[in-house]
């Protein structure tokens, strides 16, 4: 989420705590009786602008060939996100 949210920073695009959150999903094998992660789904949840679609889309289509986490994991684990945008901060 750190290099998702920094690029979109970068860009003048909040993803600050409340404007980027994250769900993620891990799905899980056994292999020869022992507990594998397999596949990752990471689901962003951004509150942006519709003005600012093009952009979220661009740094989305970049963002994991510089994310660390990503970089570290991929070759073992099928790693795979998305983004939903909103346009209004949920309040809680």
């Amino acid at each position: 989420m750190g290099t998702f949210g920094g690029a979109l920073e970068a860009r003048k695009i909040n993803a600050s705590k409340k404007y980027l959150t994250a769900e993620v999903r891990g799905e899980v094998e056994t292999e020869n009786r022992i507990l594998v992660i397999r596949r990752i789904h990471v689901v962003y949840n951004l509150v942006a602008g519709e003005k600012d679609r093009a952009t979220i889309e661009r740094v989305h289509k970049i963002h994991a060939s510089n994310c660390p986490v990503y970089l570290s994991l991929h070759k073992a684990i099928d790693i795979t996100t998305q983004y939903r945008l909103t346009s209004v901060l949920a309040t809680q």
